[in-house]
């Protein structure tokens, strides 16, 4: 648990994000993404949260009315990590043009199965974002990496890849869990072995990721943070909420100035 002043690369062991274990992990839950009483009902519990967050940001950043029924009406959004879509539906009823990736393709099964019946039109894909890169795809006008760094196998190669994914002026949205002695307590030992809340071995804390540490990569990817909050959770009124307090969870936002 140690402090380190920036995220390390593992170029050497070459130029992907995939951890194979994290991806296995999250394949064998991945049909229970849309059930919000099953292994992913913190997520369900904490979305409205990063909705309200990610929304506002935007609109603010783009001149936009958040209270407009699709204020994103007209901009490109990438979800990367989507998981099941649990971000990148709201964010296509939001009136966004979504892309939303992962490495798992259980995941975009799930995502795909979901989104369908609702008519919903998200371009969904089982691949990276050094993927997409390579691909040429891009740039996005919002890009959204979601708790998705505590699970990669290069943290620096994925802040890297996703920066460069953000259109000129375009904003990039990092939510992740700090390497702290509170959140080993609380996101890992409380939420997985005590609460149940996840199943165990959901988080390594060794991957958890300081502020400074996120905010230096993103400097270093010309990126330049204009916001960062807390996500606290509130036992006594089961709720979650906007924060000062970044001692467990995080969001920061980040803006294309390079």
């Amino acid at each position: 648990m140690h402090a380190q002043n920036e995220l390390k690369t593992a170029r050497n062991i070459g130029e992907t994000t995939i951890d194979e274990v994290e991806i296995d992990k999250f394949s064998a839950i991945a049909a229970e993404w849309w059930d919000p009483f099953g292994k992913f009902k913190p997520l369900h519990k904490f979305n409205p949260v990063r909705l309200a967050y990610i929304r506002d940001g935007a609109c603010a950043h783009f001149g936009r009315d958040r209270r407009e029924k699709r204020p994103l009406e007209g901009l490109r959004l990438l979800d990367i990590g989507c998981g099941g879509g649990l971000v990148a539906e709201p964010m296509a009823r939001l009136g966004a043009s979504v892309t939303a990736i992962d490495a798992s393709e259980a995941n975009i099964k799930t995502a795909l199965a979901h989104a369908g019946p609702l008519g919903l039109d998200i371009d969904y894909r089982a691949t990276t974002a050094e993927d997409l890169l390579a691909a040429g795809e891009g740039p996005f006008d919002i890009v959204l990496n979601l708790e998705v760094i505590e699970h990669v196998a290069d943290p620096a190669l994925f802040v890297e890849s996703t920066s460069q994914l953000v259109a000129p002026d375009g904003m990039l949205v990092m939510a992740t869990i700090n390497r702290t002695l509170k959140a080993l307590a609380l996101a890992k030992i409380g939420a997985e072995y005590v609460l149940r809340w996840l199943p165990a071995g959901t988080h390594d804390p060794r991957k958890f990721v300081k502020p400074e540490e996120a905010k230096s990569a993103l400097m270093k990817a010309g990126m330049t943070v204009t916001a960062e909050a807390g996500v606290s959770y509130n036992p006594l009124m089961d709720v979650w909420r906007i924060s000062e307090d970044t001692d467990v969870n995080y969001m920061l936002t980040a803006i294309k100035t390079a």
